[in-house]
């Protein structure tokens, strides 16, 4: 099966509302999603209470857009194609496609189905899109090879853009001893 069956009821869920049975509480917000029953988004108290041993993700947000942590949803979905960002020290993706200003001249990659400009070779900017493209064309999948539950060997360079390496650590030093201009004569 190309696509999981709860997918586009993922994509298509509103998150970040109020829960209605603990909206009082302080993590009251709904940003959890159940893949096993792909009902309605739910917060952190009904995951304990009605989905304890189901297939749970968290959704974040991310400027106004709902964002999936990579480490969660590659181990249940393919999202290779799909461009990923680094978030407070997170790698996530978008799940939908997102508004974008105008394209600049000379952008290098974008992607197929919104035409956003993407920051790296990937084929589509979230998965709403290669959803899209997957439907659409065919030439995609979000099934994990092998046993469904690891990613293949060697995937980990096709979805994350290899890392720079730091600075040395003298280049960003601001400080030191005074250099004091010459004394004129």
């Amino acid at each position: 099966m190309p696509v999981p069956p709860w997918l586009e009821s993922l994509l298509s869920t509103a998150f970040f509302t109020v829960c209605r049975t603990h909206g009082d509480a302080a993590r009251g917000e709904c940003n959890m999603y159940c893949l096993d029953c792909q009902g309605d988004a739910f917060c952190y108290y009904c995951r304990s209470s009605k989905h304890k041993d189901h297939q749970v993700i968290q959704i974040r947000r991310s400027s106004y857009h709902d964002v999936v942590r990579v480490s969660e949803i590659q181990k249940v979905l393919d999202i290779s194609g799909v461009q990923t960002y680094v978030i407070n020290s997170a790698r996530v993706l978008f799940l939908n496609e997102r508004p974008q200003p105008k394209s600049g001249k000379g952008v290098a990659h974008l992607c197929e189905i919104c035409s956003r400009s993407l920051l790296d070779p990937f084929r589509f900017c979230s998965l709403g899109c290669k959803l899209v493209g997957v439907k659409r064309n065919g030439n995609a999948s979000f099934a994990i090879d092998g046993r469904g539950e690891e990613l293949r060997e060697g995937t980990q360079q096709d979805i994350y853009p290899p890392t720079p390496s730091p600075p040395p650590s003298n280049a960003r030093r601001r400080k030191g001893i005074p250099h004091r201009a010459p004394f004129g004569s």
